[in-house]
């Protein structure tokens, strides 16, 4: 008690009210304008007019039809690749762990235009190998099969990284045990090792499942060619054909994604209810086996496997941007850089959208680091139900789809502020307060972490000294959480910088991003340049995550979810 006393009084009196207004400001207030919009639309009758349409019957049917089966398949993919990376002896882990959840950090955009590029009858890349299909063939990812499958491969890497932590902390005792009482390979990891990871198992499939609910990129660039549309892409079409009642629609359709998706919640937590997976004993690397003459064969397949998901569409990408048109094969005389050359120097749509992008991205990622901070000391200084409270707030709108994020702050934002009568909707502002509530829970993690492991003791003699709050987090609290702080900006950027839910709802003539501009480059025929914005996007992807890897040995554990 005297201990969190002292924590209390070492706090300045301004820094809980700051805290809560902020996040009311960026959860609270847009979260609750979409509910009292969608209620107010179902009491005046509005519901029975679009629950009466066909086509929102079959945007839902097939927005669970794709987000289930991009679940089972994203189950498959991360499960294997957890199991195998995590408990045996392949090599390589680290890069086969970066590799995996590359394509996680790639925008879903890029990744279905990636794909897009490496199939079908025009695929520049097939045409020069030539394995392309005949002329006139259909492209077969114009589907909801297509959308699942890349669905699938793209949320893969979270189920990945929802089984990995546990299968790292597995007793090492109990295998050893087993495998002294003679019990096979198999056995163990039947009896043991599978059902301690469940819990991972069922969070990963949960959480494949609510992201493609919500994931509005890949069933944009391969549905709406077709005319098949699920909920996130039936609400842009809503806004885009404007009318009367349009605001009243995409509330009602965006609660219903978020009931979805907390239906997909809701039956994880049934699921693990009234099991104990309490594990008791030493956990380490010591519970991997030895694959023994089937660690070649694992290894080339995972490589494999790599190659299909990730260098193939991504070696199309780049063949499609080298081309003068889509359909043309790549050689030495079609070879050229002009794509390039027109979306870095002539282009102003490209031009106008890297400088939004740059300046969203990099806005979000520095001014968030204020309230990050100010918000990590006080979670960890301040546990308690008010603090999982104000922690649940922050998450919600990371959480939900980014649709119905885009949506709430559309409702509360469509007509002009009051006092001031200024209206930010339609402006590069309303973009910019949107991902500061969708990151907040990003860029909150690291620095939180930083929080936990430093002693308190520290900042308490140098407050029994008489340092005030300002002159403790300047010379003692902040230049220790430098490294987490520093991680905490560049995952918001890496993640802002091609953001593509949000802001396609947001956006407006002047303040598109690089995610709109690939899209809407598609949309209108022009895929070399789409191909080849999306291919400098991957670039600055990586590179952003090689620089993160060079700040993994100063950064808390579990900061970079691909590291072991």
């Amino acid at each position: 008690m005297p201990r969190r006393s002292a924590n209390r009084s070492s706090q300045p009196a301004w820094l809980l009210p700051f805290v809560i207004i902020a996040v009311c400001l960026l959860s609270g207030l847009p979260l609750a304008r979409l509910l009292y919009a969608g209620l107010r639309f179902s009491l005046e009758g509005g519901a029975t007019g679009l629950f009466s349409e066909p086509s929102t019957w079959f945007a839902i049917r097939n927005t669970l039809m794709t987000a289930t089966a991009g679940m089972v398949i994203s189950v498959l993919l991360g499960a294997t690749f957890a199991f195998v990376v995590t408990l045996t002896d392949i090599r390589a882990k680290g890069f086969f762990s970066f590799a995996f959840v590359l394509p996680m950090m790639i925008p879903p955009q890029v990744t279905a235009l990636a794909w897009v590029q490496m199939s079908g009858p025009a695929s520049p890349l097939l045409k020069t190998l030539g394995l392309a299909p005949p002329l006139g063939s259909p492209q077969p990812l114009y589907s909801l099969g297509g959308i699942a499958l890349l669905l699938g491969v793209q949320h893969a890497p979270l189920v990945f990284l929802a089984l990995k932590a546990g299968l790292a902390s597995l007793p090492r005792d109990g295998v050893e045990a087993a495998r002294l009482a003679g019990a096979s390979p198999m056995r163990v990891f039947r009896d043991i090792i599978f059902p301690l990871a469940v819990p991972g198992l069922i969070a990963g499939a949960a959480i494949a499942f609510v992201s493609g609910v919500g994931n509005f990129g890949i069933p944009a660039i391969l549905g709406i060619p077709a005319s098949i549309f699920v909920l996130p892409t039936l609400i842009y079409s809503r806004l885009s054909s404007f009318g009367a009642g349009t605001f009243a629609e995409m509330s009602q359709l965006s609660m219903v994604i978020a009931a979805i998706a907390g239906l997909g919640l809701v039956i994880q937590q049934r699921a693990l209810r009234g099991r104990d997976y309490r594990i008791i004993g030493l956990s380490g690397q010591s519970a991997a086996f030895s694959l023994g003459p089937w660690r070649l064969i694992a290894e080339a397949g995972f490589s494999l496997l790599l190659f299909a998901v990730l260098v193939a569409p991504l070696a199309a990408l780049l063949a499609s941007s080298l081309v003068p048109t889509y359909g043309v094969p790549l050689n030495f005389q079609t070879m050229s850089l002009g794509a390039y050359s027109e979306i870095l120097f002539r282009q102003s749509v490209t031009l106008t959208a890297f400088a939004n992008s740059l300046f969203l991205a990099g806005t979000t990622a520095c001014g968030l680091l204020l309230f990050t901070v100010l918000t990590a000391y006080l979670l960890t200084r301040r546990p308690g139900k008010l603090a999982n409270i104000i922690t649940g707030l922050i998450e919600i709108p990371y959480a939900l789809p980014g649709i119905v994020l885009a949506v709430a702050f559309i409702l509360l934002f469509a007509a002009p502020l009051p006092f001031v009568n200024v209206s930010i909707y339609g402006t590069i502002w309303i973009i910019l307060i949107a991902y500061f509530s969708s990151f907040f829970a990003v860029s909150l993690k690291p620095v939180a972490s930083a929080f936990l492991q430093l002693d308190p003791s520290l900042e308490e003699a140098a407050r029994l000294s008489g340092a005030g709050f300002g002159r403790r987090m300047r010379d003692i609290l902040v230049p220790l959480i430098a490294p987490a702080a520093g991680a905490s900006v560049i995952l918001v950027f890496l993640i802002a910088c091609s953001e593509l839910t949000v802001s396609a709802l947001l956006w407006s003539a002047g303040t598109q991003t690089l995610g709109v501009a690939i899209f809407n480059l598609d949309d209108s025929g022009s895929s070399d340049l789409a191909s080849a914005l999306s291919v400098l996007v991957v670039i600055m992807v990586v590179i952003l995550m090689l620089l993160l890897e060079l700040l993994a040995k100063h950064l808390p554990r579990g900061v970079l979810p691909w590291r072991n």
